[in-house]
């Protein structure tokens, strides 16, 4: 039996969907379950029973400072070896993104998995399409970003989960393998021409200044969020890989259409106008 973690997550719940799709059984474990899933809390021990589980998909548990992510993910691969899985699919970050703030907890990770004695196959995940849209905001009639003129090799989600559902319906054929899956290379000029906008870049500090002052934002995310614009920004994220389409079969999807719908979701409603037009 397959199981995926954080099934509640996105890229963990369109995994679930594409093993469905291809008749695959595939359990959801997750810290909040309903019916047919499996309790599988990360910070709990307790709860780690993957009892019946042969290849665990785990989606790594990022949403944290690194030290708690590495036990998180630690813990988990402790109970894999206990209850008898014998192969693990790891969702980890292209090895263009060494220089990224969260990058530390997936290597970490990956020796983790290399030396858990299980078989083991790691995806290197490039940075997500939805990602780099949802990442730029919005001025009057403007498109605003801090990635200047530099290239993101984007991936939409859904690729990526149509890869861990091919790896891990067939975990033998990719033991010990690690895949770097990332896309074409896409840049903020391209969105905002999709969208037919102007678009204004923002030097890093300006863009530093913006996440500290989003109350929304955890202490660890504005870091990582600068991260992530500096490498983009510096062209160390725009390298290419034949490994997304070899293993999809097919070609990857558009990710500048996907990276400009989530860049037009987030743009504002323009105001009602009056009678007069005013």
């Amino acid at each position: 039996m397959i199981m995926v973690t954080g099934a509640t997550g996105q890229l963990a719940s369109l995994t679930l969907h594409e093993l469905s799709a291809r008749g695959v059984p595939a359990l959801a474990g997750t810290r909040t379950p309903i019916d047919g899933q499996r309790l599988l809390d990360f910070d709990d021990p307790a709860s780690l029973d993957l009892t019946g589980v042969s290849t665990l998909v785990l989606v790594s548990a990022g949403y944290a400072e690194d030290d708690q992510v590495i036990a998180r993910h630690a813990a988990l691969l402790g109970a894999a070896a206990r209850d008898g899985v014998t192969h693990v699919v790891y969702t980890s970050l292209t090895g263009a993104g060494d220089h990224l703030g969260f990058a530390l907890a997936h290597r970490a990770t990956e020796d983790l998995v290399r030396g858990s004695g299980l078989d083991w196959t790691i995806l290197r995940n490039g940075l997500y399409a939805e990602l780099f849209g949802g990442l730029l905001t919005w001025g009057p009639d403007v498109l605003e970003s801090p990635f200047g003129d530099g290239a993101l090799a984007a991936v939409a989600r859904a690729d990526l989960a149509a890869v861990a559902a091919v790896v891990a319906a067939q975990p033998s054929a990719h033991a010990g393998a690690t895949y770097e899956l990332v896309g074409r290379p896409i840049t903020v000029g391209e969105v905002a021409e999709r969208l037919d906008v102007p678009y204004r870049s923002l030097g890093l500090g300006e863009y530093r200044a913006r996440l500290l002052a989003d109350p929304s934002l955890l202490p660890f995310q504005p870091p990582m969020l600068l991260s992530i614009a500096s490498s983009v920004r510096h062209r160390f994220l725009s390298g290419s890989s034949e490994d997304l389409t070899r293993l999809l079969d097919r070609p990857p999807a558009d990710a500048l259409a996907v990276a400009a719908r989530a860049a037009s979701a987030g743009r504002p409603l323009a105001a009602p106008r009056g009678p007069l037009g005013a």
